[in-house]
């Protein structure tokens, strides 16, 4: 995929990206709809830093990170289009991401529901470790999954 790039979310991406979830699982497994949808990005999220992935003058995904989560950040969102998947766009994206992340504290977050076999392997290969389940967390019989990438120790040996 050429012509790649990262860029901050504008007001003007928010239909693209409402598409782009709305046509992808885990989401419609998960049951969001595209008022579920709206009411995250009309207006684009406050307190949130929100980046999309560019190919080919095509959003081919989104990423959303809350700061100040466990003595690290959180990764809300990582969402990559259906026809950008396999081709570097969630490894583009979740890299920009690290390296903004890395640069203030030393532990990333994320979840990844446990049915979602390709974005749990997508984490591992990325240096994510599994933390634990959260069983029922959005909808009955499937569990949420609790990953983290670190740099180290949140705070340094005392002696």
């Amino acid at each position: 995929m050429s012509g790649r790039s990262i860029r901050p979310m504008r007001a003007d991406d928010c239909e693209t990206v409402i598409t782009l979830l709305g046509e992808s699982d885990p989401w419609k497994t998960l049951g969001y709809s595209r008022e579920d949808w709206k009411r995250i990005f009309c207006p684009i999220p406050h307190g949130r830093e929100c980046f999309v992935a560019e190919a080919e003058g095509r959003i081919a995904g989104i990423a959303i990170v809350r700061q100040k989560f466990l003595l690290g950040d959180y990764l809300e969102l990582l969402g990559v289009a259906a026809w950008a998947r396999n081709q570097g766009a969630g490894k583009q994206l979740i890299r920009h991401v690290e390296s903004l992340v890395f640069a203030r504290t030393k532990n990333l977050f994320a979840c990844v529901s446990d049915f979602n076999k390709g974005a749990r392997e997508f984490y591992r290969k990325q240096g994510y470790h599994e933390i634990g389940p959260m069983p029922n967390f959005l909808i009955p019989g499937s569990a949420e999954i609790l990953l983290r990438k670190t740099a180290g120790p949140a705070r340094e040996q005392s002696r």
